[in-house]
């Protein structure tokens, strides 16, 4: 058995002697952090008074390094008071602020393979000097309730007086050996403990405790559908990570799976959960929390693919509101695996993710459903960067959740799969941005030249061969026209759904988001907001761009031909409709089971909704040479010459019958 007073020893002498007197002292340090706010999960140092005075840290100095203990110094001003807790957060950027009051950023990162801590005075004395031995992921490590030892914490506690729950090591993970998955008859799950520890389990959702039962020697029964979790427990020793598994008692799949169990508190506590309004001013369900979470997904087949702990947050804007809500799930290094190591998407080679989406389809709930995935899928062989989509169904603690269409998560990382980034630094620096560009809608990196472009574009002649070759060189000009052209085509009445991206040393390219408000009619929107007068008023995105190349002869006619070949190519009929058979055969399997989850739609209102939203999508396109000859005032010679043979076409391949 593992003898764990001896690294407590070791521990002991982990203080500098003149910090044994000293009021201020590093109480609890974590190093791989998972617990997400307003967005980021830095590492952080905890400082505590644990004298009777108030501290003036003015000029007083935090390093992780021995030869550089000068590397981080509070700003002037700073103060803790008699028995206060202090944060630095260590995030390794130094265009942050220092901060104020109780919260601090330092520009450099901790290490979770082993570290040093100096903290100094601002004479350059040092206070005190900690060694960190390995860290565990989403552990802290921390001042025991004695005052003097140092020990792996149970629980973190920052900005709070540590717990009294401590331990020099970590239990090695369990093993659940009987796999998670479908069964017709009860099943009796096996579990092994690592060597000197005791399992507890739950069949609720909540992480299990030392209070919770014993995991049965013989195994554990189960005859209904079940949520398993399982941590092992020692004395001496901080709990081991949680594992867990789902178990579908006769329930029929009908399409993949994804499965995740987490503590109730993260779901519906008034206080602090994730997927309820709450008691405050802001729901809880827009403030961006994010919570660990153990995502299983099960293929069509049945077969597990990942079983791992991530992080959820809700997503999107409006929909949020909904009842069913769209999930972001992430894979967090603190928590085990840094990517989701599968592909569930079929036009896709990739072999892992770094997140996903599970789309509730927000505002075609009421509807089809299908909406954006089908005219997304249009897009596909394009060079036009879209969302992959999966039709899938959802359990949350056990409980149906419903039908969901899982979809590849736009951020600096979808972009990078895409584009073929790999280097660290330059994903952190690939700018992704929303509608009109500005700063509150800059999803990441920087929005400085996008805005100098379509300035550009709004106050010069692109006719100037040199004002035309600016641009060429900053625009990818083909998804520019592409996008445009299937917005047009689809006829998206939602027209503010428009993102650009840039990677590091690439030019400006579009990406196809959230058209699922398509395919309403055969009026000209959003040709009003595509086409209009340069000088003309921004209205959700920067039209500028578009316009200003519209005007220049060569440019007009390649972005009619743009616009005629992907008609011929991706809207004749029997094309679409077969992207609307392969999701309308499965939902019409899992929709009744689903509505009697949610009750927000009927089976007869879901068709009577499809039938409509297919007749759009099969007149629309024939409609749209019309209207882009009255909005862009073309001739009828104009018409003929670009889209007379694919007209004929469609009126072949379109025409009700």
């Amino acid at each position: 058995m593992r003898r764990w007073w001896l690294p407590l020893l070791a521990a002991l002498g982990m203080l500098l002697p003149c910090a044994a007197q000293a009021d201020i002292v590093i109480s609890e340090v974590m190093t791989s952090n998972a617990i997400y706010e307003n967005g980021e999960a830095y590492d952080w140092v905890e400082l505590y008074n644990n004298g009777s005075k108030t501290v003036n840290l003015s000029g007083w100095f935090l390093s992780d390094n021995e030869k550089k203990p000068q590397k981080w110094s509070f700003p002037e001003g700073t103060t803790l008071k008699a028995g206060s807790f202090l944060t630095v957060f260590c995030t390794g950027d130094s265009t942050l602020s220092k901060g104020k009051n109780s919260t601090f950023y330092a520009d450099f990162k901790l290490s979770s393979s082993g570290e040093t801590l100096l903290l100094s005075d601002a004479e350059g004395t040092a206070i005190q000097l900690l060694e960190l031995p390995p860290q565990y992921g989403c552990v802290s490590y921390g001042l025991a309730p004695d005052g003097v030892t140092y020990a792996y914490l149970e629980t973190a506690t920052r900005n709070a007086k540590n717990k009294t729950e401590v331990g020099m090591y970590r239990v090695e993970t369990p093993v659940i050996q009987t796999a998670s998955g479908f069964y017709r008859d009860a099943v009796t799950v096996q579990a092994s403990a690592p060597e000197g520890s005791e399992l507890r389990y739950t069949l609720n959702g909540e992480t299990p405790t030392r209070s919770d039962a014993l995991f049965p020697a013989e195994g554990l029964l189960l005859e209904q559908t079940a949520i398993l979790r399982v941590k092992a427990f020692a004395d001496g020793a901080v709990s081991s990570q949680t594992v867990s598994a789902t178990y579908f008692l006769n329930e029929e799949q009908l399409t993949p799976i994804v499965s995740l169990i987490t503590d109730d508190k993260y779901l519906f506590n008034s206080k602090t959960g994730a997927l309820v309004k709450g008691t405050g001013s802001t729901p809880n369900y827009e403030k961006e929390l994010e919570y660990p979470v153990n995502i299983e997904y099960f293929n069509a087949d049945g077969l597990c693919e990942i079983n791992q702990i991530g992080t959820f947050s809700i997503s999107g804007h409006s929909a949020t509101v909904n009842a069913q809500k769209s999930l972001a799930l992430f894979a967090r290094k603190a928590l085990g695996a840094e990517t989701f190591q599968f592909n569930p998407f079929p036009t896709r080679d990739y072999t892992e993710y770094k997140s996903l989406l599970l789309r509730s389809t927000n505002s075609d709930a009421y509807a089809t459903r299908l909406r954006d995935v089908v005219a997304s899928s249009l897009a596909e062989g394009e060079g036009l960067l879209y969302q992959d989509a999966v039709c899938i169904q959802v359990y949350i603690n056990g409980q149906y959740w419903g039908h969901y269409n899982l979809r590849e998560k736009i951020n600096k990382y979808f972009v990078a799969q895409h584009e073929g980034v790999t280097d660290e630094y330059a994903i952190d620096r690939i700018d992704i941005l929303s509608r009109t560009g500005r700063d509150e809608f800059v999803q990441n990196g920087s929005n400085e030249d996008w805005l100098a472009l379509c300035d550009f574009c709004k106050t010069s002649d692109l006719n100037v061969p040199e004002n035309l070759q600016y641009v060429e060189e900053r625009l990818d000009i083909d998804s520019l026209f592409t996008h445009a052209a299937y917005e047009i085509i689809l006829g998206n009445v939602d027209f503010t759904n428009v993102r650009v991206y840039r990677v590091p040393g690439g030019k400006w390219k579009y990406l196809l988001f959230d058209v699922e408000a398509c395919w309403r009619g055969l009026d000209r929107t959003p040709l009003e907001y595509y086409i209009k007068p340069v000088s003309g008023k921004i209205q959700g995105f920067r039209h500028e761009p578009l316009n200003a190349l519209l005007n220049v002869p060569e440019m007009k006619a390649r972005f009619l031909q743009r616009v005629a070949e992907l008609l011929e190519k991706h809207f004749q009929w029997p094309d679409v409709e077969a992207r609307f058979d392969a999701w309308t055969g499965i939902l019409e399997q899992i929709l009744p089971r689903h509505i009697a989850r949610w009750k927000n739609l009927t089976m007869e209102k879901w068709h009577t909704n499809v039938d409509a939203v297919k007749y759009y999508a099969r007149m629309r396109p024939k409609k749209i040479p019309e209207l882009l000859q009255q909005a862009m005032k073309l001739t009828d010679a104009e018409v003929e010459t670009y889209f007379g043979s694919v007209l004929r076409l469609l009126e072949e391949t379109n025409t009700l019958p």
